[in-house]
């Protein structure tokens, strides 16, 4: 297996284990909460749904020219993945809240309570709601597949390192019985943006026609240098956001009483 395809590899399972995670926990929340039979119906619904899609795109996907193919897949990938990159750096300056599994899990539980009386047989709220996540959640997870496969005229490896990630967040759900709250969920979306960027990056331009010193050695320079301007964006918006934060309502009451104090002529 070449460098190239274990960085895929890689970059599909850690995007899928993300998507995972977070499809899982709303699964549990209806399934917990209302009725198991008919949240893990949805699921299966979904899955099946989202394989459909696969292998239909999948084969029109690997028809189209090479060149082509990573034109529109290098675009693709780095708009989808500048986009986890942005979220991800906002999250780390501090400045968007991070995503938290066990509150998400909480409201999940919550309006699954309050959305009407549960029925002992099928529950058509338990089986939309999980249908819906895993669907939604998944759509993600298969348009990664489809990008990073295609563009390696490897979707069956694509599709294997998105299964073992399922399987392995599914049976770690299935053994804690409870949100994966511990999982560095954060860390991993920020690790997943840079892959994709730089992916993004790498295939497109070579579609474009561009060549990159040492073909695919160059993605060892270039995603450590994605990471590296990701952490300094990080570092410089938390420094601005607290530069220019609203000072403590106490501190300027505070500040305007000694001010107050020294000035000439008071009594």
């Amino acid at each position: 297996m070449s460098g190239a395809e274990i960085g895929l590899a890689l970059s599909v399972f850690l995007a899928c284990a993300v998507e995972a995670v977070e499809a899982l926990t709303i699964v549990l929340a209806v399934g917990t909460t209302r009725s198991w039979s008919s949240a893990m119906s949805g699921v299966a619904a979904a899955i099946l749904a989202l394989a459909a899609i696969v292998a239909a795109l999948g084969h029109g996907l690997t028809s189209l020219p090479i060149d082509a193919l990573r034109v529109l897949v290098g675009g693709l990938l780095l708009v989808f993945g500048l986009q986890w990159l942005r979220k991800s750096i906002l999250r780390a300056a501090g400045i968007k809240a991070k995503h938290d599994e066990l509150r998400t899990f909480m409201e999940e539980s919550e309006a699954a309570r309050v959305a009407g009386e549960r029925h002992s047989g099928f529950d058509g709220y338990a089986f939309t709601i999980a249908f819906k996540g895993v669907l939604l959640e998944g759509l993600e997870v298969a348009f990664i597949v489809l990008t990073f496969g295609a563009s390696q005229h490897r979707i069956a490896l694509a599709a294997a390192a998105a299964g073992l990630a399922v399987l392995l967040v599914a049976a770690a759900g299935a053994a804690a019985r409870a949100p994966l709250a511990r999982v560095p969920e954060n860390t991993m979306k920020l690790a997943v943006g840079v892959m994709l960027s730089s992916y993004g990056m790498f295939w497109g331009a070579e579609g474009a026609g561009a060549s990159w010193p040492g073909g695919d050695a160059a993605l060892l320079a270039i995603i450590p240098g994605m990471l590296a301007a990701a952490i300094a964006m990080a570092w410089m918006a938390r420094r601005t956001d607290a530069a220019t934060a609203p000072a403590p309502v106490a501190a300027i009451a505070s500040s305007s009483a000694a001010a107050g104090e020294r000035a000439p002529g008071r009594v």
